[in-house]
């Protein structure tokens, strides 16, 4: 993390674009620039419409407002139920671990949130295991973030094994992006933890290009999955990086190669500064209905969308359109974006 790239001009000397890149505005819009070196060598030298970079690539565009674009696209602060603590669905609660990540998606849905207020380690986690305790409904603890997994093992440890105290609880499920980003953290310590707990493990990592997936990363999720973890891939789509079938099914063949399912292919979060990645819902929907038509069906990621106060993310089906119009008189499309506000 120390060589970690923290000012645009750095990362684009690095590539090879100081004069070519994109112009990245002054303060990097509010959301300062991270980005490990790991990450960065992924990246193509000289090219300014990298997948990769374009994702960390602060924008001058980021600072100009779009209609429905707010800072908590998600109701994050409408579902907190103790510091840190965010219940919005049956069964599970997210604990918000730690503010920070290995690098900074410029597109993040949190990248607005209020980190240093809304911590679960704020008391040493009492109150989130309190809650936790309280609420027998609850079988699976999330961590998330920021990324959980810059927690030193320790804190990890300390944390989780309460966690596992609690008789009702039955899975634990960690969002994470650094495998991908910074993968030689997945180390002895951190292996050790996972492999003696006692919870069922579930790790969601977060890739949006089959490029993010160079050998390192294929051997550090290897690593993981020899601990009896599970692993799963969430996937944004993000007009100028991934909205391509191709892209997407070549995403969706890598990660199956090295063990990890396809999970979800989420619309992008509406969240203030990211509305240049934003792709139209009815073309997220003619790509999901390209992916069913070439991939096997366990190769092909959900589409979803989330709503603020909606009591689970939201299927959105490939054929809504044709169905609703004999149902309805209307396009399907036209329903669902009235209804959910997309």
């Amino acid at each position: 993390m120390a060589e970690a790239f923290r000012h645009p001009a750095a990362l684009l000397d690095f590539l090879g674009l100081s004069s070519a890149g994109p112009p990245a505005p002054a303060g990097d819009a509010g959301f300062r620039t991270l980005v490990t070196r790991s990450f960065a060598k992924r990246m193509r030298r000289g090219d300014p419409h990298d997948p990769l970079l374009l994702q960390v690539l602060p924008q001058a565009v980021e600072s100009m407002p779009a209609a429905g674009f707010v800072s908590d696209p998600v109701g994050d602060m409408g579902s907190i139920q103790r510091p840190g603590v965010l219940h919005k669905y049956h069964g599970r609660v997210l604990l918000i671990t730690t503010g920070a990540c290995a690098i900074h998606c410029r597109y993040c849905f949190r990248r607005h949130f209020p980190y240093s207020d809304e911590s679960a380690r704020r008391d040493h986690w009492s109150a989130a295991l309190d809650y936790i305790r309280a609420t027998v409904s609850v079988s699976e603890v999330i961590l998330s973030g920021g990324d959980p997994l810059l927690l030193t093992d320790q804190n990890l440890r300390n944390l989780v094994d309460r966690i596992a105290e609690i008789p009702h609880v039955r899975r634990l499920r960690i969002h994470t992006r650094v495998p991908v980003v910074l993968p030689n953290r997945v180390d002895t310590g951190l292996l050790s933890w996972l492999d003696r707990c006692r919870l069922q493990k579930i790790i969601v990592i977060h890739s949006n290009h089959a490029q993010e997936i160079d050998q390192e990363v294929a051997d550090a999720l290897a690593r993981i999955s020899s601990t009896g973890t599970r692993l799963l891939n969430q996937t944004v789509l993000l007009r100028g990086i991934n909205d391509q079938v191709e892209v997407l099914g070549d995403l969706s063949e890598r990660l199956f190669d090295i063990g990890v399912w396809p999970y979800y292919l989420h619309c992008l979060d509406r969240v203030q500064g990211a509305a240049h990645f934003d792709v139209p819902l009815e073309q997220a929907r003619q790509f999901a209905r390209a992916l069913a038509n070439c991939l096997p069906g366990y190769l092909v990621p959900k589409l979803v969308t989330e709503q603020a106060g909606a009591p689970s993310k939201i299927a959105v089906p490939p054929d809504y359109a044709d169905s609703e119009r004999t149902r309805a008189g209307q396009t399907g499309t036209e329903e669902f974006e009235t209804t959910w506000g997309r």
